[in-house]
Parts: structure tokens; C-alpha cells; sequence
């Protein structure tokens, strides 16, 4: 087994969550650093089954976003699970994307008000009995900076390893160099011999992303100015089917992980020298589902 074993990442898909949690129990087992879910479907639901699925594997959300639920809603189910849980639950939280909003039926405002203004409500909640550490999602300097000052842990999805350093560089140093501070990235792994076609399951990963503003900015900040010029003339000309292969291969290589499976564990190795103490695979296969591609990361980190 690796010296230093990452996270991952999955979701309960409807007629798999039984399944779901019986993969948590092979993953808790495996010696994983943790589990953690993004917002699709209902991520405090399975985390709360996690509770009581595991016994000694760190969980919790990737993402919740803020708008989704009132903070005391919020508060008095995470301090459930937080308690339960024996203290391994952290609540990872963001305010989202417009699409999902609208999604749920729900609209955001302004993301770094709201952001201090739900982190300050949750934690005046009454009544709740302890809370769970609190995660910010960030991608850009002034939500890393908000986590830095109000939170114990940043969590990216998709960052640039190439970036990762001036990213973190804006956190507070005691918390930069803190163990107890939390700083985790989810990255896209396609795990394959077929390295082009572990490419382009990659690329379609991405494709939903590369369409939302926020992230778009985020890549222009770390030095994909052309090909984001490039990826907003396709969206402004209804081309959109042709977004996944404007991300190249060099850009791919710094938001993904993919090819063999010792190549994998080398390029993992990067991100830990970034900074990033908890890499969050959120894996893909060439060959099949969620529960394929599990295998194959069970392969790659066997003992």
C-alpha cells in the first residue's frame, strides 16, 4: 500500500445505494483517507448512512451549497451526523453554480457575503450540540482567503496543479502548514492503459464545467487565457459539442489524473507536494460504471 493513500469521492445512485455503502465499507477497509460527496443527489443523506456504514474513515460533503437549506436546518443535521459519526464528519459547503440553483429551484446572491453570512449563522445555531469542522469550497483568492479566516478546511474541485501554490499561498501560514487545517482538491481519474481514451473520458468529465462561468475564470486566473477565448467564442456560437476537445492535453494534465495505474500514483504525488494534504479522486472508467471504476482504483492502490 502507498505510504500516503488519497481520498475519493462517489455519489448513491438510485438502485445502487445499498451497493453505495457497501463499497464504503471495501474503501474504509482498503485504508483510503476518506469519503467524500459531491452535491448531486442528496449527499447528507448518504453521509449520514456513512455514519453507521464505517467505523474509523473521515467523510462528509465536498460541497453542500449554502442555499439549498436555512443554517439551522443545516446546523441541527450535521451536528447529528457529526455526533454519531464520533467526531469523523466535516461539512463541506458552497454556493454552487446558477444551473444547479435553478435546478432546485432556488437563486444565489452575492457569494462571499453570503458565504460569511451563513458560516456566521450556522455557528450561532442553539440547540444543536456540537457542530462538524466546516469546509469552504473555493476557487478563486477571495473565497480561499474567507476560508482561511473563518473555516477549518478549503476543498477545490477541479484545481490547476499548476496554480495550487499561489492558490494556497493567500491562506494564513499556520493554517497553510496545519495538519488540522483541511485542504483538499477533487480530481477527475480515469485510470487506464488506453491513455487517449482515458483522455476523452476525462474531457466529457469536464465538459459540464467548462461551461460555468466561475470555473472558466478560475482557469483564465491560472493561464488558460487562450483556450478559454476559445471555449466562450464555441459557447457564444452555439457550438458546444466541441468544448471537450478544446481542453489540451497540458491543461488536461493539470486538472485530471489519468493513464497507467503507476502513472497515476506518480502524478498523485505532485499534488501532495502542492499542498494539497487530501487529493479527492473522483473516478471514471473506460471500460464501465462508478462501481468499474472503483475496481480499478482498488488496483492501482493495492498493498
Amino acid at each position: 500500500m502507498p505510504k500516503r493513500m488519497p481520498a475519493v469521492s462517489f455519489v448513491a445512485v438510485p438502485g445502487r445505494r445499498r451497493a453505495t455503502l457497501d463499497l464504503a465499507g471495501e474503501i474504509e477497509k482498503r485504508g483510503f483517507s476518506g469519503i467524500y460527496c459531491p452535491s448531486m443527489l442528496d449527499a447528507l443523506a448518504l453521509c449520514q448512512a456513512l455514519a453507521f456504514a464505517t467505523r474509523h474513515i473521515h467523510f462528509g460533503t465536498s460541497v453542500m451549497p449554502i442555499y439549498f437549506r436555512r443554517p439551522l436546518d443545516y446546523a441541527l443535521t450535521t451536528a447529528f451526523i457529526h455526533e454519531v459519526s464520533g467526531g469523523r464528519f466535516h461539512f463541506g459547503i458552497g454556493v454552487s453554480h446558477a444551473p444547479s440553483l435553478a435546478r432546485m429551484g432556488v437563486s444565489g446572491g452575492k457569494p462571499l457575503t453570503d458565504m460569511r453570512e451563513f458560516i456566521e449563522s450556522y455557528r450561532a445555531a442553539p440547540r444543536t450540540g456540537d457542530k462538524p469542522p466546516l469546509v469552504v469550497a473555493g476557487l478563486r483568492k477571495r473565497m480561499i482567503a474567507l476560508a482561511g479566516e473563518m473555516a477549518e478546511g478549503l476543498v477545490f474541485a477541479n484545481g490547476a496543479l499548476s496554480h495550487m501554490g499561489e492558490s494556497l499561498g493567500v491562506l494564513p501560514a499556520a493554517k497553510r502548514k496545519s495538519d488540522a487545517f483541511f485542504i483538499g482538491n477533487m480530481l477527475p481519474t480515469c485510470i487506464s492503459d488506453d491513455v487517449e481514451a482515458a483522455k476523452a473520458v476525462n474531457r466529457r468529465s469536464l465538459h459540464h464545467y467548462l461551461e460555468l462561468p466561475n470555473y472558466r475564470n478560475y482557469w483564465r486566473e491560472a493561464g488558460y487565457v487562450e483556450e478559454i477565448d476559445a471555449v466562450e467564442k464555441a459557447i457564444a456560437a452555439g457550438d458546444t459539442a466541441r468544448i471537450p476537445d478544446m481542453m489540451g492535453d497540458r491543461w488536461l494534465d493539470d486538472v485530471t489524473l489519468f493513464g497507467p495505474a503507476k502513472r497515476v500514483r506518480d502524478r498523485l504525488e505532485a499534488w501532495y507536494d502542492a499542498g494539497v494534504r487530501t487529493p479527492i479522486l473522483v473516478p471514471s472508467s473506460v471500460e464501465g460504471n462508478q462501481l468499474k471504476a472503483f475496481e480499478e482504483i482498488f488496483a492501482t492502490f493495492a498493498g
